[in-house]
This record gives structure tokens, sequence and C-alpha cells, in this order.
């Protein structure tokens, strides 16, 4: 059995929790639309012909493909977690990067270009512009907090 993905949505968010980091991370896929998937990470390669798409609802426990940046950390500190996602100049699909690092959005921006294009120049294939989704938090006193970017495929043929 092949699945190809025919369609994706990227969704990103930021959550704090009193309790831990992964109520954090909880809270943030909640955010997302995907706290009720069992999502299964994937590489980075996005299929020819696959369409980007607005977030779209999924049945509750389906199993959910995506690329998934995470980030964990504890009161004070500066998190962030995204992509880059861009697709092929010949139209053959495209490739997403994703990273997490303490420290600013600014930063994992710079360290994510560098990974997408490192990927496509290994491949000798140009890269049309470059989308990036990021999110950044200071984690409050006495929390917990979880950044999360995700590509996530909805439809297969």
């Amino acid at each position: 059995m092949r699945l190809v993905p025919k369609e994706f949505f990227v969704t990103s968010a930021s959550a704090f929790s009193d309790v831990s980091d992964l109520n954090a991370f909880d809270k943030a896929l909640i955010k997302m639309g995907i706290g009720e998937q069992n999502l299964v990470g994937v590489s980075s390669v996005i299929p020819a012909g696959a369409k980007e798409t607005e977030r779209k609802d999924m049945p509750m426990g389906a199993v959910t493909h995506c690329v998934l940046a995470q980030i964990r950390g504890h009161e004070g500190s500066v998190i962030s977690a995204g992509i880059a996602y861009a697709f092929r100049k010949d139209g053959n699909g495209g490739y997403v990067a994703e990273g997490r690092m303490h420290g600013s959005e600014d930063s994992l921006a710079n360290d994510l270009k560098m990974k997408i294009k490192e990927i496509a120049g290994c491949r000798n294939t140009e890269l049309n512009e470059i989308r990036y989704v990021i999110e950044e938090m200071t984690i409050p006193k006495g929390s917990y907090g979880a950044c999360v970017a995700a590509l996530v495929f909805t439809c297969y043929e």
C-alpha cells in the first residue's frame, strides 16, 4: 500500500502549563487543531502535486502524518520551534525543514533557512519562495512551556 499525500496544511501554537511540559505540549496541539489525532512523524518531502489547504477537521483518533517541530522548557526560558517549507522550481514537489532551539524566532529562522537550502542543494534543485511558520515564547514563572509547528498531510491517493 502506498500513501501519497495530495493535501497538507501548516499550523503552529505555543502554550504553557503549571503541571508539566507534556501538558503544555498537549495544550499547544489542541490550539493547533491536531490534539485529537494520533500523530506519526514523517521526513521532509512534499509530493509532486500536493496542494496547501486551510486547516481541516479530522476524525478523533485518526492516524495523521506530519512533519513536527517541538520544544519544551521551564520558567524563564525563551524557546522557539518552527518549520520552513518550499516547492521546487521544476514543479516536482517540495521540502520541509524543521527546527527548535532555546532562543529567538529570528535565530531559528536563520537556522531553518540554512537547513532547507542544503536540502535543495544536495539534490541539485532550486526552490521557489521559502515560507516559515515559527512559534516563540518566554515561559512564565512557575510554568512549563511548549512551542510546536507542523506541516500536516490530510488527503491521500
